[in-house]
């Protein structure tokens, strides 16, 4: 069947890093010395009543002055420019655990926390275990190497940075839909292959009954809207089973386009999260990498940010075909890794 091949896209997603980088107004939150006394406030009120971190939802964690900005934040992420920045809560002078609440509170008023791996894992760690993205079941957050631009299986990651490395590390923002655009224009016979079902590895997260790896196009058109799965290490490394799609020369043509464009410093933007900075990002519609970084001599002091992935309850509807990753397509509970027999937990450390 000839898949439709929508014309060039506009909108307030089809920006260029460098119109934004400096343009702080569009995409910072700074939060004031009353809603971090309120963050607080609910974050202790969690504690006091023992109410476990997967159990955080918006109706017990109540932000009613932060919760409307939060609330214009959400739509800023689905139907503005795909990201913004909170900046910043304290957490220097918080344990684990209440800057854990506080991240966890503060998402559940953009979306419902989703499973991130075959642990369960709704709060994820974000930092270098001394692994290598060279190792079949090892995703690339594990390690200190450059990401590449990708997308998370949800429509919202969000990052709480709680220590920075020493250098390097810095987060890297594309829009997807002005690839799609700089793709058209100039190889519109490339752009189409990445509407093709495109396998990607699961990475040893295998849900019961599927196949080790999953098969989404780059890029879906639904709904009238554009939307993007991309991860381009877990998709060349899915080419080792023998039921998934065979890359042909033109799809590698393809895919290497797709990346020189989101490389391209014209197109992306990059931002340094500092200590207590929130990013949230729209994985339907963005990119997201983050470069390498050589980390602190002592383990305390390493680089380490927590990650939550949200589902959006107003969120666009999202092509069939991603119930292969998702799960479930259903708009407020769809996204994550779920393995039959896992529970969801937010465990304190990394693992």
């Amino acid at each position: 069947m000839q898949v439709k091949i929508p014309s060039r896209q506009e909108g307030a997603l089809a920006w260029y890093g460098p119109e934004l980088q400096f343009d702080t107004d569009r995409w910072v939150l700074q939060l004031d010395a009353a809603e971090i006394s309120e963050i607080e406030a609910a974050a202790r009120k969690i504690i006091e009543q023992g109410t476990s971190i997967v159990e955080i939802r918006k109706e017990n964690f109540m932000l009613p002055l932060l919760g409307p900005r939060l609330q214009e934040l959400t739509k800023q992420l689905i139907d503005g420019i795909g990201f913004g920045l909170v900046r910043r809560i304290p957490v220097e002078r918080y344990s684990m655990q209440q800057a854990a609440i506080m991240f966890c509170g503060i998402g559940a008023h953009l979306g419902n926390a989703r499973m991130q791996n075959g642990k369960g894992h709704v709060l994820g760690h974000v930092c270098d275990l001394d692994m290598h993205s060279d190792e079949p079941d090892v995703r690339i957050y594990q390690t200190h190497e450059r990401q590449t631009f990708h997308t998370d299986s949800s429509d919202i990651v969000g990052l709480l940075c709680l220590k920075k490395a020493k250098s390097g590390g810095e987060s890297l923002l594309v829009s997807a839909v002005t690839i799609y655009n700089e793709m058209l224009d100039t190889r519109p016979d490339l752009v189409r292959l990445l509407f093709d079902p495109i396998a990607t590895d699961r990475r040893g997260e295998i849900p019961e009954g599927m196949q080790p790896f999953f098969s989404i196009p780059v890029f879906s058109w639904d709904h009238e809207c554009l939307t993007v799965m991309y991860q381009r290490q877990y998709i060349d490394s899915a080419q080792r089973f023998d039921d998934a799609m065979r890359l042909t020369p033109e799809h590698v043509q393809a895919l290497d386009l797709f990346d020189e464009f989101a490389n391209n410093p014209d197109l992306n933007m990059s931002m340094q999260l500092e200590p207590g900075d929130l990013q949230f990002v729209y994985n339907h519609g963005l990119l997201h990498d983050r470069t390498g970084f050589e980390d602190w001599p002592d383990v305390e002091d390493r680089r380490h940010l927590l990650r939550l992935w949200l589902s959006a309850p107003n969120d666009r509807p999202l092509p069939a075909i991603f119930r292969e990753r998702f799960g479930s397509i259903q708009i407020g509970g769809r996204g994550g890794i779920a393995i039959h027999g896992v529970d969801p937990c937010a465990p304190m450390e990394p693992s």
